[in-house]
């Protein structure tokens, strides 16, 4: 079982006075994560009931300016090859087996998928990481999935494969009334299916799950089964996943009735996922 336990966990969108560019130490990754923040109007097309993003407090400007992000970029990278960056506030007392940087991470507040300089901005991190020296640094889009069809989006994911990319998709769900309780959108299921299989053809790709409760209630047992036949369709279609993350809430949700799953709950949910069979990684409350 791969189980992640990092208890030195920072989350927050922001490092110094940059607007788009962060660093976060990532229980997910392994070592600490450089984010890009694609969605600073705080604008998604999912309104999921378990986000962290604090709505409360308005967004930013919609349009990216790439100048300022392409000089964050550059000066992050900079700072990690160096080593700087473990040399300053917050990573400054990170433990020594994690001061790596692991990846470039699409991911912030919103759909990074969604943003008019989506392309152009996996572009610059392509240039960057070349000329900071880490050509092997990943590059990961971490999505939900809903823009995969749009022809743009589909040219700026063979760039990423072609860069050390990797997809990790959301799929929080196994049918359509409970995707649309947690997920709270209009895109339709069957939409975030279709576009998954398509992605999961063309190259491996990492699904990633949260589960739950909701007013006290974890997902029953029909819902769990209903999920892990959504991959095995994938899977039976001839798509490559390469690793499913199972997630219970970690940090405080957006809506105060969802609340997180025992790790009990959680290792029963990956225990059918690895019945498909597919390899697993789980991540508890907390930690």
């Amino acid at each position: 079982m791969e189980t992640h336990t990092l208890s030195h966990e920072y989350h927050p969108r922001t490092l110094d006075e940059n607007r788009y560019v962060y660093a976060v130490l990532s229980r997910r990754a392994g070592g600490v994560s450089i984010g890009v923040n694609l969605n600073p109007d705080k604008v998604c097309n999912f309104d999921c009931i378990y986000c962290q993003v604090d709505r409360r407090l308005p967004g930013n400007e919609r349009r990216v300016d790439l100048q300022i992000l392409e000089r964050e970029l550059k000066d992050i990278l900079g700072k990690a090859k160096s080593g700087a960056l473990f040399t300053q506030a917050p990573f400054s007392g990170v433990e020594k087996e994690f001061q790596n940087v692991t990846d470039i991470a699409f991911s912030g507040d919103g759909e990074p998928t969604t943003c008019p300089q989506f392309g152009a901005a996996v572009e610059l991190a392509i240039a960057a990481k070349k000329e900071a020296g880490l050509p092997d640094l990943k590059l990961l889009l971490i999505t939900n999935a809903t823009m995969f069809h749009r022809a743009k989006v589909k040219r700026v994911l063979s760039r990423l494969d072609e860069n050390q990319g990797e997809i990790w998709a959301k799929l929080d769900a196994g049918t359509d009334l409970y995707y649309h309780r947690v997920d709270v959108t209009t895109i339709p299921f069957r939409r975030i299916l279709d576009n998954l299989l398509e992605v999961a053809l063309r190259r491996p790709i990492v699904i990633q799950s949260l589960f739950m409760r909701i007013h006290g209630s974890p997902p029953d047992a029909a819902e769990i089964e209903a999920y892990c036949s959504r991959l095995r369709n994938i899977v039976r279609g001839g798509g490559k996943i390469k690793l499913v993350q199972i997630h219970t809430i970690a940090r405080a949700p957006a809506q105060a009735y969802v609340t997180a799953l025992s790790d009990r709950e959680v290792d029963a949910i990956a225990a059918q996922v690895r019945q498909i069979p597919l390899p697993v990684a789980t991540y508890y409350s907390g930690r």
